[in-house]
């Protein structure tokens, strides 16, 4: 008898002949393939602790293609038709107008078609934009800085003078601290507000508000929050990406509850949530950001971060 036989009816013995492997969960990430985040994914796609096989596969906006080829509905492709159960957000590149819209209606009709889209398109568009941003989270109930949108000199100098002269200027797209400025000069008002006027741009001028010198990241993804607390000794701007840092910090049950109502004000299913305390003890929300970095944060409280997305996103 071959030690590959079994008994003399011919079955095997081994008690795995007829175990079945399970269909992999196939996760399409929008992102570089050289990106720290798509990497930490992979690593934790691999790790020996999930009950079924966890594929992950780089995608660019550019690979996104929409297609009927009759039956029932339209369906999202990408460049090798491959089928996907999943499909997470992990940039936000710029386009032109009618390439913007036409990528974020395919990730509509990707997620009205089964496809598990991360964050849904309309969060991505409310949380790529500062202003509509705000405006959600007023309607929450949630406490924002007082911030004034416009387009011309005039109106961003009259902005500025009304909120105290002492304001922040930032772009109305855009993350990481990047392009913000802080004016307290009349003339420096006049020379940023005139140079935005001549780009077309929009002026998004907010009320700088005095803290205790740093701020709080509340990163939500699904029913798990993680906080760290981000400083910067040498800028007013905390940003890791400015040279901030960040640290553990645990944080109020008020303050908690306030990152839910942020991402759910914008029907966000995974969100950085910006809380900064001010001198006077209120809790405002500053930013909410719909493709939010983890690095720092999972450094910070020593958890692997990227084994929680992808656990929760198999929950789901």
């Amino acid at each position: 008898m071959s030690p590959s036989s079994g008994g003399v009816d011919g079955t095997r013995s081994s008690q795995h002949e007829n175990t079945v492997t399970p269909n992999p969960f196939r996760i399409g990430v929008l992102g570089s393939a050289e990106s720290w985040y798509f990497r930490d994914l992979m690593r934790a796609a691999q790790l020996d602790c999930w009950d079924r096989p966890v594929e992950l596969s780089p995608f660019s906006f550019s690979d996104l293609q929409v297609a009927y080829r009759g039956g029932a509905a339209s369906v999202v492709e990408f460049s090798d038709h491959q089928a996907l159960d999943a499909l997470l957000v992990r940039t936000m590149p710029l386009g032109s107008l009618e390439q913007t819209i036409f990528r974020m209606n395919a990730l509509q009709i990707a997620r009205s078609t089964g496809v598990r889209v991360v964050n849904p398109p309309r969060a991505l568009e409310i949380a790529i934009d500062k202003w509509l941003t705000l405006d959600f989270l007023r309607q929450a109930g949630l406490e924002i800085p007082r911030t004034v949108c416009c387009q011309n000199r005039e109106a961003a100098m009259a902005a500025w003078e009304s909120l105290g002269k002492d304001c922040v200027v930032k772009p109305l797209f855009g993350g990481e601290g990047r392009g913000i400025v802080r004016v307290q000069d009349p003339d420096m008002a006049w020379r940023v507000f005139s140079t935005l006027e001549q780009l077309q741009s929009v002026i998004y001028v907010q009320e700088f508000l005095a803290s205790p010198g740093f701020d709080l990241r509340l990163l939500v993804i699904g029913d798990a929050v993680f906080c760290v607390k981000r400083q910067n000794p040498f800028d007013w701007r905390s940003n890791v990406s400015r040279g901030g840092t960040a640290v553990e910090h645990e944080p109020t049950f008020e303050q908690v509850a306030i990152a839910f109502r942020a991402c759910r004000s914008i029907d966000a299913w995974m969100a950085g949530v910006d809380i900064l305390t001010t001198d006077d003890g209120r809790d405002l929300v500053l930013e909410v950001n719909a493709v939010p970095g983890w690095r720092a944060t999972a450094a910070a409280l020593q958890v692997d971060i990227a084994r929680v997305v992808l656990e929760k996103l198999l929950e789901r």
